[in-house]
């Protein structure tokens, strides 16, 4: 039997003058063994979400603001980052998603450091990593800023998705470092399609296509399939955001290929990880919106396993009972959905259990874990 992965938790009391929250997750960061890493003068990537704006349960720049101190008190360089996205809103490029990640509060006076978008202005600077025994992912292609860097640390808002089916360690770092062609490799098994309504015929998709995919008839424009190369250069240059990513790709497939992009960022480096459990939304904090919590607020776990990490999380919110008010308690679902399972109930049709079994398959980390309090 594999030995259990230690995962530290403590809970978000603060009964006493003597010590903030914050306070307590530097604790529990260095508990769990953060400070063993060596950071000496060393680039250090710290994975987050900078929430879109309209958003209000994203995780706020204070708790940001803890790991970048402790990592800087070892000598380390932080930065904060994540990647473009590939769907329209205020992270879809890098002017835009810091805008946005200042907006919400993570300007460097706040947080300490700056920010640097992993894929750069457009979603297109990346690294190809190879993936070791990735059953559907040969090689990931990865934000550069972030493979550049010496020590990756993610700091995750844990919640429910609906297309994953939690949001957790493994998704944030996965999804969220894969640059826009990453992005569009874990969702579709397709490619970019035209939005013909949309389109103006303006040619900015024809001018970046190094293969001559986007093709301008009648002031109109459409991919050919058969020279498209899925590279998703043309969804950033496109100026009213008619080009969008087929969207194809079963719950259980996506999970998986998020696996496989976790094992590209993770392996062959020091990696520590971080989750909070608290404002437990329904879905993912890239809603221009978020619903009220499914559950109560639980508390902060930390580890250098991220499969250990996520699957106490998971166990630990999926066994709780819908809050009143929250989409599960509107919907008397409770937990009766087979699986005494509230993550599963909040989106029946997709598996959350996938991510983990398949992190733990490629040897990302184990599920089997030892929850330490503190």
């Amino acid at each position: 039997m594999a030995e259990k992965a230690k995962v530290y938790f403590t809970d978000f009391r603060c009964p006493s003058w003597r010590e903030n929250l914050p306070q307590k997750l530097a604790r529990l960061m260095m508990t769990a063994g953060f400070g063993d890493i060596e950071m000496e003068g060393k680039y250090v990537a710290v994975k987050m979400h900078f929430g879109e704006p309209g958003n209000l349960a994203f995780l706020r720049h204070n708790w940001a603001r803890v790991v970048v101190d402790l990592v800087k008190s070892q000598g380390g360089k932080p930065f904060l980052t994540d990647c473009n996205t590939l769907y329209v809103g205020g992270r879809k490029n890098a002017l835009d998603h810091i805008e946005s990640a200042y907006l919400n509060g993570f300007n460097p006076y706040a947080t300490g450091c700056h920010i640097l978008i992993g894929d750069g202005l457009k979603g297109t600077d990346e690294v190809e990593v190879p993936v070791e025994g990735g059953e559907y992912v040969t090689a990931a292609k990865i934000g550069r800023a972030i493979m550049d860097a010496d020590v990756f640390v993610s700091l995750t808002h844990f919640k429910g998705h609906e297309q994953a089916g939690m949001g957790g360690c493994l998704k944030n770092i996965g999804m969220g470092c894969g640059s826009r062609a990453g992005k569009m490799e874990m969702h579709s098994a397709g490619k970019p399609y035209v939005k013909e309504k949309k389109c103006v015929g303006c040619h900015a998709c024809a001018k970046i296509c190094a293969h001559g995919a986007p093709v301008i008839e009648n002031g109109k424009c459409a991919i050919d399939q058969n020279k498209c190369v899925g590279c998703g250069r043309c969804l950033g240059v496109c100026p009213k955001d008619a080009i969008e990513a087929a969207n194809d790709e079963a719950p259980d497939i996506l999970n998986k290929k998020i696996a496989e992009y976790t094992k590209a960022v993770v392996a062959g480096r020091p990696c520590f990880h971080v989750s909070l459990v608290q404002d437990i939304s329904p879905n993912c904090d890239c809603h221009g919106e978020n619903d009220a919590p499914i559950a109560p607020d639980i508390g902060m776990f930390a580890s250098f396993d991220p499969v250990a990490l996520d699957q106490a999380c998971a166990d630990a919110v999926a066994a709780q009972k819908p809050l009143p008010g929250s989409v599960l308690f509107d919907k008397d679902s409770g937990c009766d959905c087979g699986r005494d399972d509230l993550l599963y109930a909040n989106h029946p049709d997709t598996d959350w259990k996938v991510c983990v079994e398949h992190g733990e398959k490629i040897g990302i980390g184990t599920r089997q874990y030892e929850l330490v309090k503190i």
